[in-house]
């Protein structure tokens, strides 16, 4: 089975040893994705939501690039660096998926790579056909 690599672009990805998804024959994972924009600045600061929602759709520009989309989406694990803002992340996550309902986790970290980011969410897909 091909494995398809799926690049953000990132200067990280070959210094570190990771792709921004991959796609193994029907499944796509994507990775750990952070509210960084191509410049690498931060967007959303201090704003969960909105960092949420600008992530989302780097996953969903993931997906495309793999073959995929929302809609194929099962499962995504959300970690954020304050529980108490759970609820507006959440929000965000179910303008995505509210009719999709993938398996999700929401996890608190004590800490992301960057101080300044509130949430890293990732997603595994299965398309199907």
């Amino acid at each position: 089975m091909a494995k398809q690599l799926i690049s953000s672009g990132s200067a990280w990805e070959g210094k570190i040893g990771y792709s921004r998804a991959v796609r193994i024959g029907n499944l796509v994972h994507v990775s750990g994705t952070t509210a960084t924009n191509e410049k690498g600045d931060v967007v959303g600061i201090g704003e969960p939501a909105e960092q949420a929602e600008y992530i989302l759709q780097k996953i969903e520009a993931a997906l495309k690039d793999a073959g995929a989309s929302m809609n194929d989406v099962v499962r995504t694990r959300m970690y954020v660096t304050r529980i108490d803002d759970w609820e507006s992340i959440a929000l965000a996550h179910g303008k995505y998926f509210g009719e999709i309902r993938p398996a999700t986790t929401i996890v608190e970290v004590s800490r992301l790579i960057n101080a300044n980011h509130l949430v890293e969410i990732e997603a595994e897909a299965i398309v199907e056909g």
